[in-house]
């Protein structure tokens, strides 16, 4: 299993859902995970009703099974790069100078591509991190990454950077990120939904990721909703078996099945809810047809009707290691 697991995925699909029920799923047996945010938006702390996560790593969960640790970081690109000064150029009260006039914020706001050699350096440097016994300190780091259609470059700007500064620290920095992100030790895996939009958007970052050379991990199919009719009922929502569903009805103690009766009557709503489903059901089955000639494994994660919380996040971690365990 990978170390660094990179979670992407058109907006709307729960990517930090799935990002945060993955740390929980790897982290068992006493396995301890790192899960970061890159984006600023606090979305995993609202997942675990935590408090706003400072740039520091904080425990925020304890796995089911064998007291695995879940931490989390809101990485900050600021915070970052204060630290980036201070390792290569020892900077220390002139890096938090530089930042009281400004600097700082305006190095990161007017180069986007400096925020996300920070913001993967950070993880990567969290993926290679040992204690003094030369042990590991995390067993695996998850990144909630930015969407799919930002998600190869914003991996892949560490060669750019490379290509461009070709000596001294940022090069060897920029090298270091990037032996890791294309190398075993990572999996970028994609959460899209049965739907055409994110499934077509899935498809192509599987397209740019390969081209890219960057390991690909998943097709992580989120909020899958069950089937509730068999085939036959499937096709009896064609309306064709009217008299069948009517006489059904009657049966179970719902009025009578001849015209004008309760069964009857009730007969046209249920049909259109089945033609509904059905069509549901039609749609999807083209998805997964889509998905299956990507030539990626795939996860699939049903949809809680109750809502997200964390009971719901440990149902998914779950799922997940299930699924995990099949293989």
């Amino acid at each position: 299993m990978s170390r660094l697991q990179v979670v992407s995925g058109k907006g709307g699909t729960g990517k930090t859902t799935v990002a945060a029920a993955l740390a929980l799923a790897l982290a068992r047996e006493g396995r301890r995970t790192l899960l970061v945010e890159v984006e600023g938006r606090q979305g995993i702390a609202q997942l675990f009703g935590a408090e706003a996560l400072p740039y520091e790593e904080r425990k925020i969960a304890v796995a089911p099974g064998g007291g695995g640790e879940v931490y989390a970081l809101a990485i900050d690109a600021e915070r970052a790069l204060l630290d980036y000064l201070q390792m290569f150029y020892k900077l220390g009260s002139a890096g938090r100078a530089l930042k009281k006039l400004g600097a700082i914020d305006f190095a990161t706001t007017i180069a986007p591509g400096l925020r996300d050699v920070l913001l993967t350096g950070k993880a990567c440097e969290a993926v290679r991190r040992k204690d003094k016994a030369g042990k590991f300190v995390y067993d695996h780091v998850i990144m909630d990454a930015p969407p799919t259609g930002r998600i190869t470059r914003f991996l892949n700007v560490n060669d750019e950077v490379a290509g461009l500064a070709r000596f001294g620290p940022i090069h060897n920095q920029a090298q270091a990120v990037m032996k890791v992100l294309k190398s075993p030790e990572t999996a970028v895996h994609l959460v899209t939904l049965l739907e055409e939009m994110p499934v077509q958007e899935t498809a192509d970052g599987i397209e740019e990721l390969r081209a890219a050379g960057l390991p690909i991990g998943r097709v992580i199919v989120n909020m899958v909703r069950p089937h509730h009719l068999d085939e036959d009922a499937l096709r009896a929502a064609s309306g064709e078996r009217r008299a069948d569903v009517a006489k059904a009805l009657s049966r179970a103690g719902l009025g009578g099945a001849r015209r004008g009766g309760l069964a009857e009557r009730l007969v046209d709503p249920l049909v259109a809810q089945a033609a509904e489903h059905a069509s549901r059901v039609e749609l999807e089955r083209g998805q997964r047809t889509v998905l299956e000639g990507l030539d990626t494994a795939t996860y699939e994660l049903p949809l809680l009707g109750a809502g997200m919380d964390l009971a719901g996040l440990y149902e998914l971690a779950t799922e997940l290691r299930k699924q995990a365990d099949d293989e």
